[in-house]
């Protein structure tokens, strides 16, 4: 059972390792709405295209505050830090179990 232990293990740092990646990009996404930067650079629209798809359910359902202000990114990272605490807290602890 060690093997599927390691497994999981592994798993679980793999998911932690894409979210925080994915944090990264969503905070760099936050920080380029604060200027303008140039839309052609490959940087930028990278950025877009990857945030975007999981950016724009959530803008579209909440409403936007005063100024518009859009709080669609802060969304994205309580749902990461949520499924970092959970998600991968209880798969180390099943492959903790699993050994």
């Amino acid at each position: 059972m060690f093997v599927l232990g390691n497994f999981v293990y592994t798993l679980a740092n793999l998911i932690e390792l894409v979210l925080n990646a994915y944090l990264i990009i969503v905070i760099a996404r936050a920080v380029l709405s604060w200027v303008n930067p140039d839309p052609d650079n490959p940087i930028v629209r990278f950025i877009h295209r990857v945030t975007e798809p999981v950016l724009r359910p959530i803008r579209d359902r909440l409403p936007t505050v005063a100024m518009g202000l859009d709080l669609s990114p802060m969304v994205v990272l309580l749902a990461i830090y949520f499924l970092k605490s959970f998600l991968v807290g209880s798969l180390h602890d099943l492959a903790a179990s699993l050994r």
